[in-house]
């Protein structure tokens, strides 16, 4: 029951998803942080079981460090993490899937730009401009072809994800109260809103 989503804009990405954890007719948690980051210019926001999302997100992180820490603090560029992702996903398709759904999202400075990669459970990996994972897309993906344009800024990207959060709200039978939106840029990835503090307990 999760809807992670992102935007692509002239200088990074903005990503959003819901905080809602909840499984059959329960809500264990309402400010959960979905968008996982794994390095300094990199998020992934994720769909799934609580979980494999943990686990999924905590075990690339570390093994990204650990690339990072293993060759002279070098680090892999966007579409470099997406692929190491994609592997690992593809690896543990046969032996013990992970159930997750995943917008990954990043900035390189080599480029100058940010990028944003889709992700699903059984492997696949599509570099978009625009993304949705979860019951989202039924009530974004419109938005976002109608919304997303070349040369957009950050104000743009954030107000279309906006109206995605507000389409959310208006249209879909299960509550989503709190949403968090991530920027990701050349200052690194920061917290643009969020519906609860994570922090809280």
């Amino acid at each position: 029951m999760d809807s992670v989503f992102g935007v692509e804009y002239d200088g990074g990405v903005v990503l959003a998803a819901d905080q809602s954890n909840a499984r059959s007719i329960l809500v264990y948690q309402t400010n959960l942080d979905k968008i996982k980051e794994l390095s300094s210019h990199s998020a992934m926001g994720v769909a799934g079981p609580n979980a494999d999302v943990v686990n999924f997100t905590e075990y690339i992180a570390k093994n990204l460090k650990l690339y990072e820490l293993s060759n002279d603090g070098m680090k892999l560029s966007t579409h470099a993490q997406a692929n190491f992702a994609r592997g690992e996903l593809a690896t543990a398709l046969r032996r013990g899937p992970y159930q997750v759904n995943i917008l990954l999202g990043g900035y390189d400075d080599s480029t100058k730009k940010g990028s944003l990669y889709f992700l699903d459970y059984l492997a696949s990996c599509q570099k978009v401009k625009y993304g949705s994972q979860g019951y989202a897309s039924s009530f974004c993906l419109s938005i976002m072809d109608k919304e997303c344009r070349d040369g957009m800024s950050e104000a743009d990207a954030i107000a279309i994800v906006e109206k995605c959060i507000t389409e959310i709200h208006t249209r879909f039978l299960i509550s989503q109260k709190n949403f968090m939106i991530k920027v990701i840029d050349k200052d690194g990835v920061r917290v643009n809103k969020f519906g609860a503090d994570p922090a809280e307990t």
